[in-house]
């Protein structure tokens, strides 16, 4: 009974913010950059702390530089988020444009329905899963892990499947994808794999941002296995409220690739995206808490 009572507040809330023009909820996200990273200081430390050993030969000046930029960024992303509880079909295609959408549709003429999909927590991949990435011949389905809070649980629920995405959860990933794959239905399954594998899953170890990282490679297991198409969205930020993307092949059928030859490929690109313009991606996780000595 609280629990609902607490998402229908969180939910009035929400929708009542959305319904503000972006320009608007810019001002606010301006406000919120100088309470979360002035005042509240919210993960200063281990954003900090990735900055300096991603980047080891910026100065530390550079390093404050994109750190401000970093926290800009971030409140613009809640205030982004927020807004897919009201922004429309028409201007979401147009702040979160695909360049080369062709790429899918070809592919799926070919006889390759179900595509997996692979992106980061760059930019604002919310806009990317949700709607950005909506077309018209594919259903979207998104991985999700279950967030721990059920109100904001719910709310994410809400605002990802708004456009008609579905949300697959993490631990029916393997049934389902193989369900969408043995059933030819016309599916773009996006992961964002830049997450720190549990401690069960570090499988496979590579450097990332000049450090030894685990990378997720289940994405890779899963196509492989399919004998699936895997691409990689590039993000770029053009201006604020405004991304594209640009679908990049790595394989029609990974069946016929190395083992972790995708997930290399995709943590090199991933690491280019990052280093192109730092500040967009999502520095306030500790990513690099296990040590190869870690894995079971």
């Amino acid at each position: 009974m609280l629990g609902n009572i607490g998402y229908g507040l969180l939910f009035i809330w929400v929708k009542l913010h959305a319904l503000l023009p972006l320009k608007v909820l810019y001002v606010l996200s301006d406000i919120l950059y100088v309470i979360i990273y002035k005042v509240i200081r919210y993960r200063r430390k281990v954003i900090r702390k990735n900055l300096v050993n991603s980047f080891p030969h910026k100065s530390a000046i550079d390093i404050v530089r994109i750190e401000k930029a970093f926290y800009h960024h971030f409140t613009d992303y809640i205030v982004e988020t927020i807004k897919l509880a009201h922004i429309s079909e028409e201007e979401i295609s147009k702040r979160a444009y695909v360049k080369n959408p062709e790429l899918a549709v070809k592919l799926q003429q070919e006889g390759h329905p179900c595509i997996v999909i692979l992106m980061g927590h760059y930019g604002n991949w919310e806009w990317f899963s949700s709607a950005g990435l909506v077309l018209p011949t594919f259903q979207i389905y998104q991985i999700y892990r279950p967030l721990s809070n059920k109100a904001f649980d719910r709310l994410f629920i809400y605002l990802r499947t708004r456009f008609k995405s579905v949300g697959m959860r993490k631990n029916n990933t393997v049934r389902e994808v193989f369900q969408l794959s043995k059933n030819k239905v016309d599916s773009l399954v996006i992961f964002i794999a830049d997450q720190t594998p549990n401690k069960t899953n570090l499988n496979y170890w590579t450097t990332f941002l000049n450090q030894d990282t685990a990378i997720f490679n289940g994405p890779e297991r899963i196509a492989r296995k399919q004998k699936l198409p895997v691409i990689f969205l590039d993000v770029r930020k053009v201006k604020r409220g405004y991304y594209t993307v640009e679908l990049k092949l790595l394989t029609e059928n990974a069946g016929n690739t190395a083992e972790n030859e995708i997930t290399e490929r995709y943590a090199r690109l991933m690491e280019e995206s990052i280093e192109r313009n730092p500040a967009y991606w999502l520095w306030t996780h500790n990513r690099w808490k296990y040590k190869r000595e870690d894995a079971i």
